[in-house]
């Protein structure tokens, strides 16, 4: 699925590399993940109606979307750009024009701040990474998903796309979650660090 094809079918706009005012050491460029690389992890990896995403520096919403109208869940966007936030919310009315995803206007919701200030809710079972900030950023973030997970324990995914390997290395020296499946995305010169990893934290009995 070409990116503007998937743009359309959804009736949202988030074509593009762009980056945002905010950029420093620990914030990284806005790009959303590519149609087909989200089909082939859904593909391997499908989500349950009553499981609830959560895609950390989500830009324009495109994973949100997708997720919904794929699978009908819960999705949260975390964007600490304003203008990209915004356009997200506007691609949210646009998309729920279609009267077949109109429960979008109550599953899916966007979070204007920094990452690290969002409150993990009950129903935020799925993390979704791609490198948008510093390791420093993610710990922080990974600290909060545990607490929750310590007040509400429940089993809890992590996906990382393109995975940094502070990230990785954060994961499994520091934290209970664990690695349970690696997603090789298809291509005959891709990049090597072009794949999904999924880690899993699951409390004990």
């Amino acid at each position: 699925m070409k990116e503007q094809e998937g743009d359309y079918y959804l009736n949202i706009q988030t074509t593009g590399t762009q980056w945002i005012a905010e950029a420093s050491l620990h914030h990284n460029r806005y790009e959303p993940t590519p149609y087909v690389h989200l089909k082939e992890l859904f593909n391997r990896y499908p989500l349950e109606p009553d499981d609830g995403l959560v895609d950390f520096g989500c830009g324009k919403g495109r994973l949100n979307f997708y997720v919904h109208d794929r699978f009908g869940c819960r999705t949260t966007g975390i964007e600490m750009n304003t203008s990209f936030c915004n356009e997200a919310k506007h691609n949210l009315e646009s998309y729920c024009l279609n009267s077949r995803r109109r429960s979008g206007r109550e599953l899916i919701r966007f979070y204007c701040g920094m990452a690290q200030e969002y409150d993990i809710r009950l129903e935020d079972n799925v993390f979704y990474f791609f490198n948008p900030f510093s390791v420093q950023v993610f710990m922080k973030v990974v600290d909060n998903i545990l607490k929750s997970a310590e007040a509400y324990p429940r089993k809890m995914d992590i996906i990382l796309y393109y995975p940094s390997k502070d990230y990785i290395n954060f994961l499994e020296r520091n934290t209970a979650f664990e690695l349970k499946e690696t997603i090789d995305l298809p291509g005959v010169h891709k990049d090597p660090a072009e794949q999904f990893l999924i880690y899993r934290f699951t409390p004990e009995d």
